[in-house]
């Protein structure tokens, strides 16, 4: 390994005993450049040369000491990019230079409260749709148009990466005023980027198609009875796929500027279909059973239905644990996957009838779903779910699914080993929808340190084909995105030197 201490970011957080500032969750301040290639100390196995491209994935790290109650989502935005070719790996992690950021880096401390506290502890609003928190950019990520877009869960300007480098490339020029949220999509078939938006004032939701050539093609209003907080969207080949769920801030709350989630159980949930370049008069309304779904995994078109996969949460509102420090009980309660219990679970909406049927796939506790992309929108066969690890959000292993068999198998990280969302990467010259690896980045408690560890997809039991040790233990993070070089353009040098 050849490897880079870039820069180490000057932190003010004092020793505290915070449960998502400790182990798996505690945060690191060096952004590193690194090389492996085989043979290296830190390689365990073989770097494979069957697969080109980059796994980025993004993540919640408070650089500065909290005002009030620290909430893990307050993070500052840290991706790492690790990237394959030719039986070689390059490594490189870097804070999103957000506009925060750079103003609490300059100010040597926290200037917003956070989502644990009321807006009139923060010492600075503005700069994003939701002003009353600091856009950290930390939530999500995806490749459009060859570079990185980060972007935050409660609407943000959105940041524009470079997928090898990491360089700064600044905010989106054709973000709205609303924003976007976390979990834009990119139809890999167009090259298309579907987007939403949800505000606190009407009509509350916004959707829009950015086009391959990065320039806003479409945008429209999808109006909502009020102030709600969906955060995820889907698509299919035609059609993009909305929600109106019914657990959003209380209104009687919201008006007094506090931020309260309740859960409405006798509301139904509600699906918008609108075709993709519809527009609102187009949108199409469909029930369902009430719920909350944080992410789903996929979406198709099958004779007069669509179909949506995605995770149905049993308890959208769980009790809080007795064991749970005083002060952090609902924050806990809502980050423990153990007590919302999310299931695979299988939407179909029928455009002819109006109806819509539901199905269980799965009777497990699972979250955070991938599937290879070259799928996206369309029939697919295989799904790769994460496990959580009870009292915690942290993912303890995977599970492979065959949905057309109905079959799956699962392996374990192992004691005091958390993984990250893990894509799926196309071995080259796949034919095969599950041809390729699953890639993560995984904590390992006890040795105090972090590795990057490729998996084969279609043997996932037999555990990472290599795993390579990073320079440190890094942060655990969120969502993740893995893009083939040849859809991104690796140059003529190929791996990008440190």
């Amino acid at each position: 390994m050849t490897a880079e201490l870039v820069e180490t970011i000057q932190s003010t957080i004092q020793p505290n005993d915070h449960p998502y500032m400790q182990g798996a969750w505690r945060p690191t301040f060096n952004e590193w450049n690194a090389i492996f290639a085989n043979g290296d100390a830190e390689v365990i196995g073989t770097i494979p040369d069957d697969i080109d491209g980059v796994y980025v994935r993004t993540g919640e790290n408070q650089v500065h000491e909290p005002i009030g109650r620290y909430h893990p989502f307050d993070g500052d935005g840290f991706i790492h990019a690790i990237s394959f070719k030719d039986g070689r790996a390059s490594y490189r992690s870097r804070f999103v230079r957000t506009k925060g950021f750079e103003a609490e880096k300059e100010a040597g401390r926290s200037l917003w409260a956070g989502l644990m506290e009321p807006p009139h502890k923060s010492t600075r609003h503005g700069w994003g749709a939701q002003e009353w928190l600091k856009d950290s950019s930390s939530t999500d990520v995806a490749i459009h148009a060859g570079k990185i877009i980060s972007t935050f869960y409660q609407c943000g300007e959105a940041y524009r990466l470079d997928p090898f480098t990491l360089e700064q490339h600044g905010t989106e020029s054709w973000v709205p005023l609303d924003g976007i949220s976390a979990h834009c999509k990119v139809d890999p078939a167009t090259g298309e980027l579907l987007f939403f938006n949800y505000s606190k004032h009407a009509p509350f939701m916004h959707y829009g198609v950015v086009g391959a050539d990065n320039r806003l093609k479409h945008y429209i209003p999808v109006p909502l009875p009020g102030p709600r907080l969906p955060h995820d969207m889907a698509f299919t080949e035609n059609y993009a796929i909305l929600n109106d769920m019914p657990l959003y801030w209380s209104p009687e709350l919201l008006e007094k500027r506090l931020h309260v989630v309740q859960f409405h159980p006798d509301e139904k949930t509600r699906f918008a279909i609108i075709p993709r370049q519809g527009q609102p008069e187009d949108i199409r309304w469909f029930e369902a059973e009430p719920t909350y779904t944080l992410h789903w995994l996929n979406a198709w078109e099958e004779g007069d239905e669509i179909i949506l996969d995605g995770y149905y949460q049993e308890e959208p509102m769980p009790k809080s644990r007795p064991d749970a420090p005083a002060g952090y009980e609902r924050m806990m309660a809502y980050l423990d996957q153990d007590l919302i219990r999310p299931r695979l679970h299988r939407w179909r909406f029928n455009l002819v009838t109006g109806a819509t049927t539901e199905e269980r796939l799965d009777d497990r506790n699972l979250e955070f779903g991938m599937l290879n992309q070259r799928h996206a929108g369309r029939r697919y066969r295989y799904a790769y779910s994460a496990i959580p690890e009870p009292g915690w959000f942290l993912f303890r292993g995977l599970v492979k699914h065959d949905l057309e068999a109905r079959t799956s198998e699962d392996y374990e990280f192992g004691p005091g080993r958390f993984g990250s969302e893990a894509p799926f990467a196309p071995r080259i010259g796949a034919t095969q929808e599950d041809d390729g690896y699953l890639v993560s980045f995984v904590a390992d408690l006890e040795a105090d340190r972090s590795e990057c560890v490729l998996i084969d997809a279609r043997d996932i039991a037999a555990g990472p084909v290599c795993r390579i040790i990073l320079p440190e233990r890094i942060c655990a993070g969120t969502h993740s995105v893995w893009a083939n070089g040849d859809d991104i353009g690796m140059g003529p040098n190929g791996i990008l030197a440190a």
